[in-house]
């Protein structure tokens, strides 16, 4: 059920978005709104508090981020509440981002390595990203994680490259155990 409601939702921010030429400002006010619920995890629990009236909620929506944001993400937000949905507010902001950067052909990738990399091991990293894929840029989150021994781990959406030590050690481990010997 929540995914068909941050898509439902997800979906015609999107359509507004495009309609009105509006998709980098309200991709901005999205983000914005995703780190103030992430960095106030009181703010969600007010929302969900079942004893604060609706009106209520919709009205600290609208105190919070009138003022910041535009009436079309302001009315999606009082909208969510009104309909009591605001617990799938930062999913289907979520999900709109990231339908935006599919949109415009901005790829997220998560790096993980065993070791720190260079600035021209990134740039590598990219160019490599670029070429193999129909991303026309990278958005790319670096991470370390030692027990890779050597290698990397590469995951866009639902894809993961792995060629890491580790795995490879693991994989022939597994080879090996099934080796009968007579």
């Amino acid at each position: 059920m929540a995914k068909l409601v941050e898509t439902t939702y997800g979906d015609a921010l999107f359509e507004l978005a495009v309609s009105e030429s509006s998709m980098d400002s309200l991709y901005e006010e999205a983000v914005a709104v995703i780190d103030s619920f992430k960095a106030n995890p009181d703010l969600e629990k007010l929302l969900a508090h079942p004893k604060v009236e609706k009106e209520e909620k919709e009205t600290v929506i609208k105190n919070v981020f009138e003022k910041f944001v535009s009436k079309d993400m302001t009315g999606l937000l009082t909208l969510m509440v009104s309909k009591d949905r605001q617990g799938n507010i930062v999913d289907t902001l979520e999900y709109f981002v990231e339908k935006v950067l599919e949109y415009k052909k901005i790829g997220i990738a998560y790096v993980t390595t065993a070791s720190e990399l260079t600035d021209a091991q990134k740039k590598a990293v990219e160019a490599k990203l670029l070429a193999t894929t129909d991303y026309k840029e990278f958005k790319i989150n670096y991470a370390i994680d030692e027990s890779l021994i050597a290698g990397m781990i590469i995951r866009i959406k639902d894809r993961v490259v792995d060629s890491s030590i580790k795995t490879k050690l693991a994989n022939m481990a597994n080879e090996l155990s099934g080796i009968q010997l007579a």
